[in-house]
């Protein structure tokens, strides 16, 4: 599991996602493994992406958001509406310097 972030680190995380376009899309077949897998590429990739949710209600849409967490190992940062922005540093080369207060 992601460790949890700091207050300070999750409003830098937003202030850095706020420009960004969802890059991954959950439709009609929810999360599955082709998904995670994109997902945890992509994440290695870039640390910091938005999720965009196209589920009906708000209860299926907190399941898939919370399988891709668990699914990629990631923090989640921010969710307004159908949109997610999840952070996971990478374990070698981190491009984002997170704030330590």
């Amino acid at each position: 599991m992601a460790k949890p972030l700091l207050s300070a680190q999750a409003r830098y995380l937003r202030s850095l996602g706020h420009p960004l376009k969802p890059v991954i899309m959950v439709g009609a077949k929810g999360v599955t493994p082709a998904l995670l897998a994109e997902l945890t590429e992509t994440l290695n990739h870039h640390e910091l992406l938005k999720v965009k949710v196209s589920a009906g209600d708000r209860d299926l849409r907190d399941a898939w958001i919370a399988e891709l967490l668990a699914g990629c190992d990631a923090a989640l940062v921010q969710r307004i509406g159908n949109t997610a922005l999840l952070y996971r540093r990478h374990p070698d080369n981190p491009q984002i310097v997170l704030p330590t207060r």
